[in-house]
């Protein structure tokens, strides 16, 4: 461990703020920092997450809290912007709260990491999947309770050449770290099993026209496109290529799955393929999770409200296995135990990454539903 750990104001004022000394006077309140976006073309994503928190929060207090104190939300937005995740991790830190469920987007979350684990601040981000917010960092303090792109990306990859066996294939991104890496590697596996990619090509995230991709499309004679990225923009080129006649299946990341993409694409969303997490709400181990979730008329089956949910299971869990608020002794609890979250068996490896997570493929359908492929 890194003395400057053991010295940063997080770490000295932590027991202050959150009311703790368990060993003591009983804690009042532990804050849980809630990062995301609130503002932006994705807010959707930071309410499924913030969905899963606050009832995971609700289940935990309603059963006696952790260790006699009960769980609070801090909510506060980074818009899923990289320049605004360093200001919302400082604000975590000038607030004194020990522990977040976040950030969302993976360019925000790569951003705001270096401070999180520089100040002692535990970080469980429940849907960032690219593979730099851990791949090579000397962090104790990061984690995350889904996959990572070089999973998913491959697992896409093995879809698509086992299943869809198209004849032209198109390969887009938005030119971020998340869309662009998980594009890349897709484009890669592809190669390698034999497909040739006749366009790669990155668009430009919160443009409203791709006229000049979609000529490309046609020119090429593509049958099957990967988009990289996030659902506005994905929702717009299904449209725009199913208006210029284009006859091209579409296959996305979880970044796609969001239920707002069918007011964008219309009737061109339904038959989208798209890599989500597994639906844990069809574990019978979960149902009273699920109930928890339908009583405050929220949806559980999104594409985050699970993983958001164990994020903060995760979190009480290691506080009270830990008997501490200190952060790096329940880092250490986290890294050392297998925790039961409506994930599964849940556990990481020495830099934060989960042992063991799945994706799977679903169909998207126009009235918003989706169905698993078999």
């Amino acid at each position: 461990m890194k003395t400057h750990f053991r010295l940063t104001p997080v770490l000295a004022a932590c027991g202050l703020a959150m009311g703790l000394a368990f060993g003591g006077a009983q804690a009042q309140t532990i804050k849980i920092g809630v990062v995301g976006p609130t503002t932006g073309p994705v807010t959707q994503y930071g309410d499924m997450v913030r969905e899963g928190v606050d009832t995971a929060i609700e289940v935990i207090n309603a059963s006696g809290g952790v260790n006699g104190a009960k769980l609070e939300a801090v909510v506060i937005d980074d818009g899923c912007e990289p320049k605004q995740g360093p200001v919302a991790a400082n604000r975590v830190v000038n607030e004194k709260i020990g522990f977040v469920v976040g950030h969302v987007c993976s360019g925000a979350t790569i951003a705001a990491t270096d401070i999180y684990n520089n100040e002692g601040v535990i970080m469980i981000t429940p849907s960032a999947t690219a593979p730099a917010v851990t791949e090579g960092k000397d962090y104790e303090f990061i984690f995350r309770t889904i996959g990572r792109d070089d999973q998913q990306g491959p697992a896409a990859a093995k879809f698509i050449l086992d299943k869809i066996k198209p004849g032209n294939v198109a390969v887009l991104h938005d030119k971020q770290s998340y869309g662009q890496g998980i594009a890349t590697a897709v484009k890669n596996d592809l190669e390698k099993g034999g497909v040739k990619v006749a366009v790669f090509e990155g668009i430009n995230a919160g443009d409203s026209d791709f006229s000049a991709v979609i000529t490309k499309l046609k020119s090429n004679g593509v049958d099957f496109v990967y988009y990289g990225g996030y659902h506005p923009e994905m929702g717009l080129l299904m449209r725009q290529a199913a208006e210029q006649g284009v006859k091209a299946r579409f296959m996305g990341p979880e970044g796609a799955g969001n239920p707002d993409i069918n007011a964008i694409a219309g009737d061109a969303v339904e038959g989208m393929l798209v890599t989500l997490p597994a639906d844990f709400t069809q574990n019978p181990d979960n149902a009273a999770i699920v109930k928890a979730f339908q009583d405050k008329k929220r949806n559980p089956n999104g594409a985050f409200q699970m993983t958001s949910y164990a994020a903060t299971q995760a979190i009480a869990d290691g506080i009270k296995g830990a008997g501490s608020t200190d952060p790096e002794k329940v880092a250490k609890y986290l890294h050392s135990n297998t925790f039961q979250t409506p994930i599964g068996k849940t556990s990481w490896n020495k830099q934060g990454d989960l042992n063991d997570f799945e994706f799977e493929v679903f169909t998207w359908h126009k009235d918003g539903s989706k169905t698993r492929f078999q």
